[in-house]
C-alpha cells in the first residue's frame, strides 16, 4: 500500500512536525511516515500531553509535543494504526457484474470477484444426467463359461468311459496345482519346497487310493513327506525346516484330499457319486456368485475375501441343498432326499471354507490367482479351491448314507 492511501490526517499521538516549527531534539524532516514501515520496526509511541522544553504546555495547543519513552523511563503503549487512519470501504459486491451468470455455485466462493483460472461450469439441464454405471462380475464371463463347460466335458466323457482314465485326469490335476502352489511360494516367500518328490508321491497317492483305499492313500502320504525331508537335504542347510514344511503341507493339501475322489469312484455307482460331488461344489459356488452379486450387502470375511457376502452364503447353501436333495433321489443307490439336504449343507460350508482357505493363501502371498492356465478362472489350483476340501466331507457323507458300496 502506499502513501497516498492513508487518506486521514494526523491525529493527537501523531509523531509528526508541530505548527510552531521544529521541535527542539525531534528527528529531521524525512519522507512521510509509512505504517506498514512502522509495523516492521518498532512500536510507534503515543506522546503524553508533556511539555517539550520544561515550560508549561499552552492551553490552546492540540499537537504533542515530542516526549515519551524514548527520551525518558514512561510505560510504552502499543502502536495502533486504526487511530491513524481509516481503512479504504471496499463497495458492496454485486455478483451481476463480478462474473457472468452460472460461473459459481454461490456467490460466497468468491466475495471480491476474482475470477478462478478454470471455472467449473455449472451443469446444464438441457443434457440428460449419465446413465448409472453396471455392476460389474469382477471377470471374463465367456471366457469362465466357455472353459467350464469344456472341463465339463473331458471330466463326465472320462468318468463314464473308463475309469482308470479319470484317474488319470485327477493326477495330472494334481501335478500341475502343485507346480502352481510351489511355484508362488518360491517367486513370493522364497520357499523352495521339493517339487520332483511332491509330483511323484502326489501321482502315488491317488493310484494307491484308488486300488487300496484310505490304507493305501496314508501309507502314500508318510512316504510322500519321507521324500519331501531327505530329497531337501541334498541342498544348503539354510531355510530348509520352512522348505520342507510347506512341502508336507502342499503334499496333504492338494493330493492326499484328491485321493477322496478316487475313492469314491470305487463303488459300484463310483461315477455318480463323483459326479454328485461335482455338481454339488459347481452348484454352491454359482448360487454364492449369483446371489451375492445380485443382492450381496453384509461382507462375510473381508479381511480375507473382500467379495464374499453372507447373502451368497445363503445363496450357496440354498442352491446346494436343492441339488443334493435330487442327486440323492435320482442318482445314488438307496438314496433320499432329505440325505440331500443335508449333504448340500455341508458340501456349501465346506466349499466356502475351502475358497476361504485358499484366499488367506493368495493374500498372504500377494497375488490375485495361483496361474493363468484356465482364461476366466486363473490356474489350476483357483478351481481345486472348493473341490479339495469338500471331497472328504462327501466321501464320508456317502458312506454313512449308503455304505462305501
Amino acid at each position: 500500500m502506499n502513501d497516498s492511501s492513508w487518506g486521514a490526517p494526523p491525529q493527537a499521538g501523531y509523531w509528526g512536525p508541530s505548527d510552531q516549527g521544529p521541535v527542539q531534539g525531534a528527528a529531521p524532516a524525512g519522507p512521510a511516515y509509512d505504517a506498514h514501515d512502522a509495523q516492521h520496526t518498532r512500536p510507534m509511541p503515543i506522546a503524553p500531553d508533556a511539555p517539550a522544553h520544561g515550560g508549561h504546555q499552552d492551553d490552546d495547543r492540540g499537537a504533542a509535543r515530542l516526549s515519551g519513552p524514548l527520551f525518558r523511563d514512561e510505560p510504552q503503549q502499543l502502536y495502533d494504526p486504526s487511530q491513524l487512519y481509516d481503512p479504504p470501504q471496499t463497495p458492496p459486491y454485486d455478483p451481476l457484474q463480478a462474473q457472468p451468470y452460472g460461473t459459481y455455485d454461490t456467490p460466497q466462493a468468491h466475495p471480491y470477484g476474482e475470477v478462478p483460472q478454470n471455472p467449473e461450469p455449472m451443469p446444464d439441464a438441457s443434457q440428460p444426467a449419465p446413465a448409472p454405471q453396471k455392476k460389474s462380475a469382477g471377470r471374463d464371463l465367456s471366457a469362465a463359461i466357455g472353459v467350464g463347460i469344456g472341463l465339463g466335458v473331458v471330466i463326465v466323457a472320462s468318468l463314464f468311459v473308463v475309469k482308470a482314465v479319470f484317474v488319470g485326469v485327477i493326477t495330472a490335476a494334481v501335478v500341475v496345482g502343485l507346480w502352481e502352489l510351489t511355484t508362488r511360494l518360491e517367486e513370493r516367500k522364497g520357499i523352495k519346497a521339493p517339487l520332483v518328490p511332491l509330483a511323484l508321491g502326489g501321482a502315488a497317492m491317488v493310484v494307491s487310493g484308488y486300488v487300496r483305499g484310505a490304507e493305501g492313500a496314508w501309507v502314500a502320504m508318510a512316504l510322500t513327506a519321507l521324500a519331501v525331508l531327505v530329497w531337501r537335504m541334498t541342498q544348503p542347510p539354510e531355510g530348509y525346516l520352512k522348505d520342507v514344511t510347506a512341502g508336507v503341507f502342499a503334499a496333504f493339501y492338494v493330493p492326499f484330499l484328491a485321493t477322496f475322489v478316487a475313492m469314491m469312484l470305487t463303488a459300484d455307482d463310483g461315477p455318480f457319486r463323483v459326479l454328485t460331488f461335482l455338481v454339488l461344489t459347481v452348484v454352491s459356488d454359482t448360487g454364492a456368485y449369483a446371489v451375492g452379486w445380485r443382492f450381496g450387502k453384509h461382507k462375510l470375511a473381508p479381511r480375507i475375501s473382500p467379495g464374499k457376502t453372507r447373502e451368497g452364503l445363503l445363496g450357496a447353501i440354498a442352491f446346494a441343498m436343492v441339488a443334493g436333495a435330487l442327486c440323492m433321489q435320482f442318482l445314488i443307490d438307496d438314496g433320499r432326499w432329505w440325505q440331500g439336504l443335508l449333504l448340500g449343507l455341508a458340501v456349501a460350508a465346506s466349499a466356502t471354507l475351502g475358497d476361504l482357505g485358499e484366499s488367506m493363501i493368495k493374500r498372504d502371498l500377494g497375488i490375485k490367482d495361483m496361474g493363468t492356465l484356465l482364461p476366466g478362472h486363473g490356474g489350476i489350483m483357483d478351481r481345486l479351491d472348493s473341490l479339495l476340501p469338500t471331497a472328504p466331507v462327501v466321501w464320508l457323507l456317502m458312506v454313512l448314507f449308503v455304505g462305501s458300496g
